[in-house]
């Protein structure tokens, strides 16, 4: 690969899908999801499109092998400048009722891989003092709901992870970035894997397009932000959440769980 590297995990559809879309330009790929047949077609419509480079690594970040690979090529890989730790997976419903296998899994998924992708990702950069890498967490890591704890949980660690990751950096003065991206809800393949009517869950006012997302992300590296929500709507629920006093924000909350749940 002789262009700069840019890493994707969940690559074959949503967020991640966009982000190889705005980058293939600019950047060689290394496209990591599980469904190669998707990653095969993308690779060919990119190298058609703008001569990139592609390497697919069809992997399950859930099963160990597949994440120690993954986690090995990215930390030798030397023209690496851009990991995106997208892959996720979101569950609902009350958590003694839900299936403890599928909650394992998402924890492995949603915070096993990010770490460990992590760690792949600023070894390979400190040393060469470059790179970025982006976490993608969510709106439901900084507000509760009912029918969400697992699934929210994973989203908070991501956003304090990646906090202290920026501390770390900071405190080595090295150059090396790094980003929480926060979306709330969006247009995306997550949901059809949940079996969940979106208009159900939020009216359209607060559903958001992937490129929007991926854009916005774009567009605050060059500005250096840690945390990036985009949409008005959205940062105005996160930095009301900050502020208000615990008592009264458990009210909203239990309230906002109550509408959701009928």
């Amino acid at each position: 690969m002789s262009r700069p590297v840019a890493a994707i995990t969940g690559a074959s559809s949503g967020i991640g899908e966009v982000f190889a879309h705005k980058l293939a330009a600019t950047h060689d790929l290394l496209l990591i999801a599980r469904r190669r047949e998707r990653l095969d077609a993308m690779a060919a419509e990119f190298a058609k499109r703008h001569g990139t480079q592609v390497v697919i690594l069809a992997a399950d970040l859930t099963d160990e092998n597949d994440l120690a690979a993954v986690a090995e090529r990215i930390a030798s890989e030397p023209n690496l400048e851009l990991v995106v730790n997208n892959a996720g997976l979101g569950m609902r419903g009350l958590l003694w009722e839900s299936d403890p296998k599928l909650l394992e899994n998402m924890h492995r998924l949603n915070v096993s891989a990010v770490l460990r992708l992590s760690h792949a990702a600023l070894s390979n950069m400190i040393v060469r003092r470059s790179g970025v890498l982006i976490n993608v967490a969510s709106v439901a890591g900084f507000v509760r709901r009912a029918r969400n704890a697992g699934y929210g949980a994973t989203k908070a660690w991501v956003i304090a992870f990646t906090e202290s990751l920026y501390l770390e950096l900071k405190s080595i003065r090295s150059p090396v970035r790094v980003q929480a991206l926060c979306p709330g809800y969006t247009f995306t393949e997550f949901h059809d894997h949940m079996n969940v009517d979106r208009m159900r869950i939020a009216p359209r006012a607060m559903w958001l397009r992937a490129e929007f997302v991926v854009e916005e992300s774009l567009r605050a590296l060059h500005a250096g932000s840690l945390f990036v929500v985009p949409g008005w709507r959205y940062r105005w629920i996160v930095n009301l959440s900050s502020i208000l006093p615990i008592p009264i924000r458990l009210l909203l909350e239990r309230a906002a769980s109550r509408r959701r749940s009928r």
